[in-house]
């Protein structure tokens, strides 16, 4: 199977610098011609065909490892010591590449990557130009330039990263393929050579027999076979010689000379060694990157929301923002408007909003136009054509009571009926059919609420908030307090009142964020009863040790806010 595997040649092209590389890419986008009609998923089957190629190649190399007396190549020891994470990489890749998932991704319609997705395209392009080392600058730069001339869709760099481990498990296929066929080929020599000593050793006359056998079957004297076989024949000193002469003619007929042939062989070891070192290394560094700030910093739709007038954007946190992205693909999917174009519209919209109504209104922020009601507006000005289920949702939009209530009322109906056709034989005149039907309907009842409510939860996802970042605290803008209300009664709630509040400030010291208790005295007849006022000035004499004790840190972290008694005419 490997001697038959034609795709042995690395993923090396001429090696670039920086500036070289972010050239390339741009030169890549006049290439790059974009196939309006999407194909078959190309990705799945070379994962599976790579898969069960670099399992072969590992097989034959661990059967040579536990012969006894073999020499193992540095490549093969990288091979063997580093598989259990090429396997983890290759379920990874399985996993967070679903059926059907590059047919959603622009695909080249010529070229070597045909029918292939262009940011995997991309991929090998930066592999083979860098000798298979991927870091967090080439990647950047290499996307950059591209995108300076011709814009990724969000979905392209949020796949690149399981593009280039794609394209990393490609190179290490063609690896494996050179590393099992260069071992096939050394022990194809051992055998021919340990045959030869045999019989040399034990019938001399029938070397030139076995000889002769070994010219017929046409071996290929391919660098490795010749290195392992001259060397094993050397080591037997003027018993070989002859065969070593026939060898040396041999080669000479193809223009080589042993010595030629072992140079290439070990040029070639070295290479298979350092592509193999930096794909496991480049695999490991896709693995520990944090390929969400990536997408952002590179992404022109993050760009263009950026410019929200209302200023909000930028400061909401990570999933916020994704949503708004998420949305923006949603309606360039329905429209032919591109990403970016969708997203300049949104941009806009707000604000024409923000110097309508100041950059105060809620319709002066772009997220506004993505997940409120502006939505529609969005997609009226970008001629956005909705799918039925999306018309469905919104036209049953304004009848969820009714249609949360129906089921309820006609599940309760149901159980209701079965449970008095048991009681048939009672006339409906009769008390007892009518207790029997109360008590029924309100078990029935009982039972329909949570049944719905379990139906709705599972099939109405959650509708998150859109979320501030405070990851890196609070800003000056936001500064919070932490009020809790409670009551005052003796001087041992006011301590335990304090040392909870202690322990608040403790998990949460953010310079902008205070505390405080808010205060009342129990209920009484009166306005005033005596020890209010020692109790308030207990609580107050506590809190300010409590302020000077944390001093250090800022003045006035902790405050008091006391409500005094008033008489509710109506509550009495």
């Amino acid at each position: 199977m490997l001697r038959n595997d034609r795709d042995t040649e690395l993923l090396r092209s001429e090696l670039f610098s920086i500036e070289q590389l972010k050239r390339h890419a741009v030169t890549l986008t006049g290439q790059h011609r974009i196939d309006a009609c999407p194909g078959p998923d190309r990705l799945l089957p070379r994962l599976a065909d790579n898969a069960r190629v670099l399992l072969a190649a590992y097989d034959v190399v661990t059967a040579a490892a536990a012969t006894p007396g073999q020499r193992i190549a540095p490549a093969e020891a990288w091979l063997l010591d580093n598989f259990y994470l090429i396997e983890q990489q290759i379920g990874l890749a399985r996993r967070h590449l679903p059926r059907g998932y590059s047919r959603q991704l622009p695909r080249l319609a010529d070229g070597p990557s045909v029918g292939f997705p262009r940011i995997y395209d991309l991929a090998l392009e930066l592999i083979s130009h860098m000798d298979g080392r991927v870091d967090s600058d080439n990647a950047t730069q290499f996307i950059a330039a591209y995108q300076t001339v011709e814009p990724l869709r969000l979905g392209e760099l949020w796949a690149f990263p399981i593009m280039l481990q794609l394209a990393l498990l490609e190179n290490l296929r063609r690896v494996g393929v050179r590393i099992a066929r260069r071992r096939e080929e050394r022990d194809a020599a051992i055998s021919w050579a340990d045959r030869m000593l045999v019989t040399a050793e034990s019938e001399p006359k029938q070397l030139i027999q076995l000889l002769a056998e070994f010219a017929n079957a046409d071996v290929a004297l391919t660098a490795p076979f010749v290195e392992e076989f001259y060397a094993r024949l050397q080591a037997q000193g003027p018993v070989m010689a002859f065969v070593q002469t026939w060898l040396e003619q041999q080669l000479l007929e193809q223009g080589v000379t042993a010595t030629q042939l072992s140079a290439a062989a070990g040029r070639t070891a070295a290479t298979n060694q350092i592509s193999i070192a930096n794909s496991v290394g480049s695999l490991r560094f896709i693995g520990a990157m944090d390929w969400s700030n990536y997408v952002e910093s590179l992404s022109v739709v993050e760009q263009t929301l950026r410019e929200d007038p209302a200023g909000m954007h930028a400061s909401q946190d990570f999933a916020t923002r994704d949503r708004y992205r998420h949305v923006i693909e949603d309606v360039a999917r329905g429209s032919s408007r591109s990403e970016l174009a969708v997203a300049r519209e949104a941009v806009v919209l707000a604000q024409a909003a923000a110097a309508r109504s100041g950059t105060g209104d809620r319709s002066a922020h772009v997220g506004y136009y993505l997940v409120d009601q502006g939505r529609q507006r969005l997609e009226q000005a970008v001629d956005c054509s909705l799918t039925w289920k999306t018309r469905a949702s919104r036209a049953f939009g304004n009848l969820r009571l009714p249609l949360y209530l129906s089921p309820i009322l006609l599940l309760t109906a149901l159980l209701t009926s079965v449970v008095l056709s048991a009681f048939s034989g009672i006339a409906l005149g009769d008390w007892r059919y009518w207790y029997f039907a109360i008590c029924g309907l309100i078990g029935a009842s009982a039972l329909a609420v949570p049944l719905v409510n379990l139906m709705v939860t599972s099939m109405l996802p959650p509708r998150a908030l859109p979320r501030l970042d405070f990851s890196k605290g609070i800003p000056d803008l936001h500064r919070t307090m932490v009020v809790v209300p409670t009551l005052l009664s003796k001087p041992q709630e006011v301590d335990d009142l304090l040392e909870a509040l202690e322990i608040r400030y403790l998990g949460n010291r953010d310079p902008n964020l205070f505390f405080a208790l808010l205060t009342d005295f129990r209920d009484a007849p009166e306005r005033t009863q005596p020890g209010d006022d020692a109790l308030l000035n207990y609580a107050r004499t506590a809190l300010q040790t409590l302020n000077e004790t944390y001093s250090e840190d800022r003045p006035c972290i902790f405050y008091l806010f006391h409500r005094p008694r008033e008489w509710n005419a109506h509550e009495q």
